[in-house]
């Protein structure tokens, strides 16, 4: 009897673990579907894994944090990052108990623990207490939409890409951008949903004229905005990979990023590293990268040599190799 992997697919979307989802499914197509209406990132998701393979044969893989709580030798589970157990703000009693009482648990017992950043590897190790043999590195890629022969935007801006959260660190983005001495005639462009939080703390600081809300983007749009970007600026607090970084990489953007979490490891030699907390450090690397032709030109250069690390056939092929792996198959 053929052994079947059963794909939870419900992951699958535009950006994060969205992508990261899209990306497998589409490059092993001998995974099996799960498709149900219920969303994965409910801690009341558990019951409904462990009643689908209580009913269902085969493994499950899942490219998220979901878990079930038995059949777990017949789990393997993607943990991209703790931003739940790290970050007290991007938490909640609910999912402090899911992570310790569920995915703890899941760690120990499943086949296999993917993750996507040897950052990320150390704190799953750390946090679970597991050997770091059990958790396998798989990387992030970079989609095709992201290249140099995109249009960019034809407009005088620096990028901010987050959503929000309290970890993207924007407040200290409009610090460091109101302090850094440029033209005022550059603009600071956040993607995601317009926030009256950072528009009043903009007001306070006399630049709300500068600030722009591009709204939800898909990833052409998003392409474009990298392309036509002065620089991305990306002093997040916690990531446990940092897809902005690489994407704005591949094309030709140059790149401001935080010193902390797996974001040194990502961006390697190929972006300016600034203390996230420190927005005059920051600022200092906005004026470097705005007024250094040189050093704007090293850092095009380098990104591009430095995004060439991360594919997503390159990311296929490692998840491919260690779900054969763990489950002695054949995909």
């Amino acid at each position: 009897m053929k052994k079947i992997v059963n794909f939870d697919s419900r992951w699958i979307g535009e950006h994060g673990i969205g992508r990261f989802a899209k990306e497998i499914q589409d490059g092993i197509p001998a995974l099996n579907r799960i498709k149900v209406a219920i969303k994965p990132t409910s801690p009341f998701d558990v019951f409904f894994v462990t009643l689908y393979l209580m009913f269902n044969r085969g493994y499950y893989f899942t490219p998220g944090y979901n878990a079930p709580f038995f059949h777990l030798n017949r789990t393997a589970i993607t943990i991209h990052d703790l931003n739940h157990i790290d970050i007290d703000f991007n938490s909640s009693v609910l999912k402090r108990l899911y992570y310790n009482l569920v995915l703890k648990r899941a760690c120990r017992k499943a086949r296999v623990i993917l993750t996507v950043s040897e950052f990320s590897k150390k704190r799953i190790c750390e946090w679970a207490k597991i050997n770091q043999d059990k958790v396998k590195v798989v990387g992030n890629g970079v989609s095709k939409e992201f290249n140099l022969e995109v249009n960019g935007l034809k407009e005088n801006y620096i990028l901010s890409v987050g959503n929000r959260k309290k970890h993207k660190n924007e407040i200290a983005v409009l610090n460091a951008f109101c302090s850094a001495n440029i033209p005022e005639a550059v603009m600071l462009y956040f993607t995601g949903e317009r926030s009256e939080e950072l528009l009043n703390h903009a007001k306070k600081l006399n630049i709300s004229n500068r600030i722009k809300f591009m709204g939800r983007v898909d990833n052409e749009t998003l392409a474009k905005l990298y392309k036509g970007a002065n620089m991305l600026l990306f002093p997040s607090l916690y990531e446990g990979f940092g897809l902005p970084v690489i994407e704005a990489m591949a094309c030709g953007t140059p790149v401001i990023t935080s010193n902390v979490t797996s974001l040194p490891e990502i961006a390697g030699d190929a972006a300016l590293l600034v203390d996230p907390i420190n927005h005059g450090d920051i600022s200092l690397a906005i004026e470097k990268i705005y007024y250094d032709i040189a050093l704007r030109q090293k850092l095009v250069e380098e990104g591009l040599k430095q995004v060439k690390k991360f594919t997503w056939q390159k990311t296929i092929n490692n998840v491919k190799n260690e779900l054969e792996t763990a489950f002695t198959i054949k995909l």
